[in-house]
């Protein structure tokens, strides 16, 4: 058995090992010059459900009933457009998640995602496609009879989406009535109470 050097594999196998190495060199390098995926409330990148991460309300979304299923029930409606890359949306889901707190048992939430709309308009007034102006947020309160109340476009306070809500449900405006306290979700109770 002849274990002689060859110069001609040994040349090949060092070419290949540097090749190897400076590929993994660069791929290295360019991993340290990526900067990190990083989103948040003022910015207009995509990191999840935005009910979720800046209302704390992830049962938002799915929509617990379509549009059509809920012209069914007649009750009010509470529409709103958005999109989870949108830093507006991402600031005003807050504020449906806090009209939910209020609201969310007499009335009907259906957040809309632009990106599932097909954008055409349509005379059918069961089809979201139908109230959507082409921006986000974009918030609608239908009342019982499906008449279009309030529709306001881009970011709006909690006072003013209320102040309508109190009139689609015939309540007291805010200062004549006692302040609205929203209910306590999976409450613990800790106390103790005798047998």
């Amino acid at each position: 058995m002849n274990l002689s050097f060859n110069p001609l594999f040994g040349l090949r196998s060092l070419r290949i090992l540097v090749l190897l190495v400076a590929i993994a060199l660069i791929s290295w390098l360019q991993l340290l010059g990526t900067p990190p995926a990083l989103a948040g409330l003022n910015d207009d990148r995509f990191d999840g459900n935005i009910f979720a991460l800046y209302g704390g309300n992830g049962g938002l979304v799915p929509a617990r009933l379509t549009l059509p299923e809920a012209f069914k029930r007649e009750q009010p409606i509470l529409l709103v457009y958005y999109l989870d890359d949108s830093r507006d949306c991402k600031q005003f889901a807050i504020v449906v998640s806090q009209l939910q707190a209020f609201y969310g048992r007499a009335a009907i939430f259906i957040p809309v995602n632009v990106d599932t709309l097909s954008l055409t308009k349509t005379n059918d007034p069961s089809n979201p496609d139908y109230y959507y102006d082409g921006v986000v947020p974009q918030t609608l309160v239908l009342n019982s009879q499906r008449e279009v109340v309030f529709n306001h476009k881009g970011q709006v306070a909690f006072e003013k989406v209320d102040d309508v809500m109190r009139e689609v449900f015939n309540l007291l405006p805010r200062n004549e009535s006692v302040e609205l306290k929203p209910r306590p979700l999976n409450e613990i109770n800790t106390e103790l109470a005798p047998n």
